[in-house]
């Protein structure tokens, strides 16, 4: 009778190279004990079987590396679909951008994250995204200094909703939180959800290559003292989103946007500079303006509005109303590939209500 290390290269040899890698041994009536790298690659496919399941796990991430702002760019051409996404939590050293996509490489020894999508801290998020896209790589990051991270997948192998314009409504839940009640499950959503359920924690933004960089630049500008610039060599020595504010031009500001991930030609980061392109809010202030007590003072942009027979239309219901209007422009958005360049603007005068649409130069 032949020994078992005998039986098993037997067994190997005849199985196949690609085969003989993913198991440990066979066990007799079609069953085998897989090798611990290949049980990890399945589990791995089960973590994340959509698009917007990989953009919940690069969330997660970005916030247990203590983000406080959250810039997720997403854009879509074919099949592909490129995600980058931008924070400025702790950083990870030059040497660990290749190992922290490997299966159980972790930050989290000592604590591990229970949140309402599960446990966290196991070192298989980034594994696992890698797992099932065609590409995922750390653009840029260093200790203190955040990061910048790319996904880029494909619908034929990792499906996506196809409604990836709609915002959802949000109501208050069983438990009296508020919550996103209505809508596709989308990209959108997830950031939503996410954002909902961090509220103090951590600010998420979301929109195209050129409206997050406009937004990160608009934002750095109101830390970063420009009188620090002098004395800075190198770009590269500053957080990731310090680094758009500190472009001196559009030249730069494209250059350094590709080096974080976001590609755009020079003319659009003319628009940029000039103040075309204008910041987003954040998702959490879009989902819930109109609320005096939930928004804060800065980003309300409706007002008590009156016509001449003193009509008046509070500020909520002028706010879902553009919600509305804004939920439904996705038609035309779609179909002749729109851009809004700020929410609908509401005016009620005499006997009409105006609805304007501002849209966004093409590029």
């Amino acid at each position: 009778m032949a020994a078992p290390a005998d039986a098993l290269a037997d067994f190997v040899s005849t199985m196949g190279g690609d085969r003989a890698l993913r198991v440990e041994e066979s066990l007799g009536e079609g069953f085998v004990r897989l090798r611990v790298a290949e049980a990890e690659r399945r589990q791995a496919k089960h973590d994340v079987r959509c698009v917007e399941d990989a953009v919940m796990e690069m969330l997660r991430n970005a916030r247990d590396a203590g983000a406080r702002h959250i810039y997720v760019a997403t854009t879509r051409e074919g099949d592909l679909r490129t995600l980058t996404m931008l924070d400025d939590g702790s950083g990870i050293p030059e040497d660990m951008h290749e190992r922290v996509f490997e299966a159980r490489v972790t930050s989290k020894l000592e604590s591990v994250h229970m949140d309402r999508w599960g446990i966290h801290g196991r070192g298989m998020a980034l594994f696992s995204i890698r797992e099932n896209a065609v590409s995922a790589e750390v653009v840029s990051s260093a200790p203190g200094k955040g990061c910048a991270l790319r996904v880029t997948t494909d619908a034929r192998s990792l499906p996506e909703r196809a409604d990836q314009s709609s915002w959802p409504a949000v109501g208050v839940d069983e438990d009296g939180r508020e919550s996103c009640v209505r809508g596709p499950h989308n990209i959108i959503r997830t950031c939503c959800e996410f954002a909902l359920e961090e509220r103090g924690t951590c600010e998420v933004y979301l929109g195209s290559p050129a409206e997050v960089a406009a937004t990160a630049r608009a934002r750095a500008a109101q830390s970063l003292d420009s009188s620090e610039l002098l004395f800075v060599d190198s770009l590269d020595h500053l957080p990731v989103i310090e680094r758009l504010r500190a472009a001196a031009d559009a030249r730069e500001l494209r250059e350094q946007a590709s080096l974080l991930g976001l590609d755009m030609s020079e003319r659009t980061a003319h628009r940029i500079v000039s103040g075309q392109i204008r910041p987003l809010r954040s998702v959490l202030a879009r989902i819930l303006r109109g609320s005096e007590a939930r928004v804060p003072a800065g980003e309300r942009e409706v007002d008590l509005t009156r016509d001449r027979r003193g009509l008046r239309v509070s500020a909520d219901d002028m706010s879902e109303f553009a919600r509305v209007m804004e939920r439904d422009f996705s038609l035309l958005a779609d179909r002749y590939y729109l851009t809004l360049a700020g929410e609908p603007k509401i005016r009620v005068s005499g006997g009409r209500v105006t609805v304007t649409f501002d849209l966004a130069p093409s590029d």
